[in-house]
């Protein structure tokens, strides 16, 4: 294939962004979920300090790298609208529901502090939608799928991660609606209807992520109750995965995503605030332009540094449990 062609080509792509930006959000409106989302990352963290294993923090930075990259992959549904993983139900599946939350956030941070996506002001509310609230939902899996056999374990993690997107729509179109972006009546129901096909994608891709891992290593899984030996080369072949996945993103849907969908389609699209600095905007190396390869190369990039982050964090805190 001619290259010249293909960058082209490429270069009339818009990475869709994937998070509420700045400007969609009164003041009073982001800093109440601010406070919020603090709380409960403070909660988080205690709780993660107390319950926190060893193999545990490889595992965290693995889910944070896996899921970093795999929200770059948007997939198309219904009306020229895109959607993309969140997560959170497969985090709090392999890790529990706390550490699930701060895995989230950790990636949530790095998205909007390097690559531009979603805003910082808003990024209370944002860490909120799509981490705190799918975490939660993932907590449900311990208890509904307790002791019942492989496939019934995977149905009640694919409807779990389908609620957590529609949870998370929710919560975001109640935000615009208190914020007076957009009326309620017009916001919520919109949000909900494109969220709901979002979330059978969100589904499917936990399941058939939480079913690789029961398979090859069911001791990862923080439900099982099967606990298996061995070394920690899952570590290397998890980063191997992620990393891969980053390297498909090129693949990813151009169609809005569905809080862009709708911002475009209720026509409050251009109250977005324009970010304070660009380091990696729109997942785009700067000096390598709007290409495969740099789009490659910021997934690749972004999924180590989320990595390293949440794995910092998991050590940090089992380092004040030990010392406690």
């Amino acid at each position: 294939m001619n290259i010249a062609l293909l960058t082209r080509l490429w270069e009339e792509v818009v990475v869709p962004r994937m998070h509420i930006p700045d400007g969609f959000l009164s003041m009073p409106v982001a800093l109440i979920f601010w406070v919020i989302t603090v709380a409960l990352l403070l909660l988080a963290i205690r709780k993660t300090q107390q319950q926190l294993g060893e193999r545990q923090i490889p595992l965290m930075g693995v889910m944070a790298a896996f899921i970093f990259a795999a929200q770059m992959i948007n997939f198309p549904i219904a009306g020229g609208t895109s959607g993309h993983l969140l997560g959170g139900v497969l985090a709090a599946v392999m890790l529990g529901p706390w550490a699930g939350m701060l895995v989230m956030a950790c990636v949530i941070i790095v998205q909007g502090l390097l690559f531009q996506d979603g805003g910082l002001l808003v990024m209370g509310a944002n860490i909120f939608n799509m981490g705190l609230v799918t975490a939660a939902l993932g907590s449900l899996y311990h208890g509904l799928a307790a002791r019942q056999s492989k496939g019934v374990r995977l149905v009640v993690a694919g409807v779990l991660a389908w609620l957590s997107v529609v949870a998370g729509a929710l919560f975001t179109a109640l935000q615009l609606g208190f914020s007076g972006t957009s009326p309620f009546a017009i916001v919520v129901p919109a949000m909900l209807g494109v969220h709901m096909l979002i979330g059978i994608g969100e589904g499917l891709i936990t399941m058939a992520a939480l079913a690789f891992v029961m398979q090859v290593r069911p001791d990862l899984v923080a439900a099982e109750a099967v606990r298996t030996g061995g070394g920690r080369g899952w570590v290397i072949v998890g980063l191997v995965i992620a990393l891969f996945v980053a390297v498909l993103s090129p693949i990813a849907s151009a169609d809005p995503d569905g809080l862009e969908r709708v911002a475009i389609d209720m026509g409050f699209e251009e109250v977005a605030m324009t970010p304070p600095y660009e380091l990696f905007p729109d997942y785009v190396i700067p000096f390598l332009g709007e290409t495969p390869l740099s789009t490659i190369l910021a997934g690749v990039i972004g999924a180590l540094v989320v990595a390293l982050v949440a794995f910092a964090v998991g050590r940090l805190l089992r380092q004040r449990a030990a010392a406690a």
